[in-house]
């Protein structure tokens, strides 16, 4: 079977800055991947190219085969819609919406009757352990609740991948911890392919595969050795 993302040669640039440089990656099927590094180091753009939010300036980001640079906007926005789902570091709940709410919102570009939208926010925040919130504002939640609502809100048209920028970041440690349990736990139970970029080597260990990055670039073994 191919890789589910397959990147080669890429480089990012941002007028005279290069955020990506000449990186080779591959990424599997059903993988929880954590891209490790500093602040930086590329690891959001490389994000945002492997969730269809930017193209390379030069190589190519193939997803399931298709080089995703040569897919037109609206295929993009598809396969944004359609297969990837987004957790950021800031929870973006709308907030004058409940937890429910929010959820269901996601749902809406999906044309699901309400009473389908609610049926699936219902077994979404079930499943985040948080069917006790349904109808709290995100102010009355704890950061690590907000962070699940995300969660759920990211699943709600299941997406077959799952991109993390940072989902940690506005986090203590402890809940921290219990945010990338819970999505390890979503990756082996629903065979979802997890991307997880922080800077936090702590939580490496969650991961099924770490990679590191410094200055725009994958660093090798030894690299990461003598680091």
């Amino acid at each position: 079977m191919s890789p589910l993302y397959r990147l080669r040669g890429v480089v990012k640039r941002y007028g005279e800055v290069t955020a990506v440089a000449g990186l080779d990656l591959d990424v599997e099927h059903g993988e929880f991947l954590v891209v490790a590094g500093p602040s930086g180091s590329g690891k959001t753009t490389l994000l945002q190219l492997l969730g269809a939010l930017d193209r390379p300036s030069e190589g190519e980001v193939r997803f399931e085969d298709a080089d995703m640079a040569r897919l037109g906007d609206a295929a993009l926005a598809r396969l944004r819609r359609e297969t990837l789902g987004f957790v950021f570091q800031q929870f973006n709940l709308i907030p004058t919406l409940t937890a429910r709410q929010n959820v269901e919102a996601a749902l809406a570009p999906a044309g699901l009757r309400a009473a389908q939208r609610r049926e699936r926010a219902l077994e979404l925040l079930d499943r985040v352990r948080l069917s006790h919130r349904l109808g709290n504002l995100p102010s009355q939640l704890s950061g690590g609740e907000q962070q699940r609502v995300a969660i759920a809100r990211a699943l709600a048209n299941r997406p077959r991948v799952l991109l993390a920028d940072e989902p940690t970041g506005n986090l203590d440690t402890a809940t921290g911890e219990e945010i990338v349990s819970l999505l390890r736990a979503l990756s082996g139970e629903q065979g979802l392919s997890v991307v997880l970029i922080t800077h936090d080597a702590s939580i490496a260990r969650a991961a099924s595969r770490v990679v590191h990055m410094r200055d725009g670039r994958l660093l090798q073994p030894a690299e990461e050795v003598a680091s």
